[in-house]
């Protein structure tokens, strides 16, 4: 997670993206794109190039579809979008933190339009099956495994919890979710080893 751009300052997971991205959006121009960050190497390539762009953060204790300092806030969980308001949705790093994946999944699919497409990443642990380590059932927080927090400038704490650590049978969970078609794709460069898989699941 160390290795930037020395140009730009993207990490692997960006430039990972944004290959996959330009080999399955060849006018992303014309293209109304939803991002689940408001910020990074990802946003700033993204602002000049779609035709609209549209990003959020998760941020608790504030009401769903609201401004805070120019941030509009958004639960993945319960986006107040309408149906089929955008063409593309991306985001790096963020469903491994969501308690209820399959609800965030459904609400993605619910905000694309028909053949919108969802680009995204996570880690991939390299196995089969996802790994649930933690989980919330009536409201309670259960650890099922030693808890694993990885970086958030927008928590209180600076840190967020990782419910899970998906493994290939991600595409299952999209189908699951009702799209129509997912996959894992590798970037079009090695990146001297450091791309990342990237997921592409289409409405």
């Amino acid at each position: 997670m160390g290795v930037r751009c020395v140009r730009c300052g993207a990490s692997p997971v960006t430039q990972s993206i944004v290959d996959v991205i330009r080999g399955k959006c060849l006018d992303l121009s014309s293209l109304s794109v939803y991002e689940l960050s408001s910020r990074g190497a990802l946003v700033d390539w993204l602002t000049p190039r779609a035709g609209s762009l549209t990003t959020s953060e998760y941020i608790p204790e504030v009401a769903l579809g609201s401004i805070r300092q120019g941030v509009r806030c958004e639960d993945v969980r319960r986006l107040t979008f309408a149906d089929g308001a955008f063409d593309l949705c991306t985001s790096t790093e963020v469903f491994e933190h969501v308690d209820d994946d399959h609800a965030g999944f459904v609400q993605v699919r619910r905000v694309l339009r028909p053949g919108g497409m969802f680009i995204f990443t996570v880690p991939l642990s390299g196995a089969t099956h996802t790994i649930e380590r933690a989980r919330v059932l009536d409201g309670q927080l259960t650890h099922l495994l030693e808890p694993e927090y990885h970086d958030d400038p927008f928590s209180r704490s600076k840190q967020i919890l990782c419910m899970r650590n998906y493994g290939t049978d991600i595409v299952e969970r999209l189908r699951n979710a009702g799209f129509s078609h997912a996959e894992l794709t590798r970037p079009a460069f090695d990146m001297m080893h450091y791309a990342r898989t990237v997921i592409v699941a289409e409405r």
